[in-house]
């Protein structure tokens, strides 16, 4: 061949090289929502992390976890009702099913309710306020571990009673034993020991948080200093109703890894389920995410 035919190919193939060399990568999802994160103030006496000295957990570290993860046969999110709820309370329990399964991408369903008459007279006391309380180890160890289904990878009780952890405190929102998958949580206090139409928006964002919150410590995930995410760590309702439901972009990077979900088709779910049930501020931010993508 001659040398004036390899300069001619030449010729046609260095602006086709140069195309490609100039074509920014693609940004992936993590990266593209990333700029809507915002960022953790200053912490507060009071608040979680002023009291809370925790390592930043990398995405490198919780790839390095051992953790449960959803496999074929052990792949839904189990709810498990505990108590005398109203027409209002399983409404809350129902929506935040919903949620749930939008929230991580896995089929989630209810059992029926199991009576309070389950609860020995040794594990329930009287508050300092007056309200019954349930010993919250109680529930976790000695009713929902014990009957855990076989196809759950999480197992999350949901009591109307309000809970304690022990004798010296006064109470909690929830306990959960992360290495079996399993958990408690009190819908109590979310709306002041009753729930009404007035409230029912915020208990029951307050009860999607603390739910999404801790099935993402089942699968891994720890408590978030990178942005404002509902995996910040919580001491107080007035600190869980500052803390966004969404994941940051990190968290949803770890749960994604491992859950192995498509996280446009998660977005739209979620942007549709807040638009539906007018939990605006959370709806304007996954508007935000979703506008990104377009």
């Amino acid at each position: 061949m001659s040398r004036g035919k390899y300069n001619s190919i030449f010729f046609y193939l260095f602006p086709l090289l140069f195309f490609f060399s100039c074509q920014k990568k693609e940004k992936t999802y993590i990266e593209t929502i990333a700029s809507n994160d915002v960022k953790l103030p200053k912490a507060q006496p009071g608040s979680w992390r002023y009291s809370h000295d925790e390592k930043f957990q990398t995405f490198e570290d919780f790839q390095r976890l051992k953790k449960i993860k959803p496999v074929p046969g052990k792949n839904v999110i189990y709810l498990q009702p505990v108590g005398e709820f109203d027409e209002l309370q399983e409404k809350e329990i129902e929506l935040t099913k919903e949620y749930l399964s939008k929230y991580f991408q896995l089929e989630t369903k209810v059992l029926p309710v199991l009576s309070n008459t389950i609860f020995p007279k040794t594990v329930k006391r009287l508050s300092t306020e007056g309200q019954e309380q349930i010993l919250a180890g109680y529930v976790l160890n000695s009713i929902l571990i014990k009957r855990k289904p076989k196809d759950a990878v999480v197992f999350m009780g949901i009591t109307e009673k309000d809970l304690f952890p022990k004798p010296e405190w006064n109470y909690v929102f929830g306990l959960a034993s992360y290495e079996d998958g399993v958990g408690v949580t009190s819908m109590y206090r979310f709306s002041d020991g009753y729930l009404s139409d007035a409230n029912f928006n915020e208990s029951l964002e307050r009860l999607m948080k603390i739910s999404s919150h801790e099935i993402g410590h089942m699968f891994g995930v720890s408590h978030c200093l990178n942005a404002n995410c509902v995996m910040n760590g919580t001491n107080s309702l007035s600190e869980t109703d500052y803390h966004f439901a969404r994941a940051c972009s990190l968290c949803q990077q770890k749960l994604n890894s491992s859950l192995q979900y498509n996280p446009k088709k998660r977005l739209l779910d979620l942007k549709n389920f807040f638009e539906k049930q007018h939990l605006n501020s959370e709806f304007v931010r996954a508007e935000q995410d979703f506008s990104l993508l377009k």
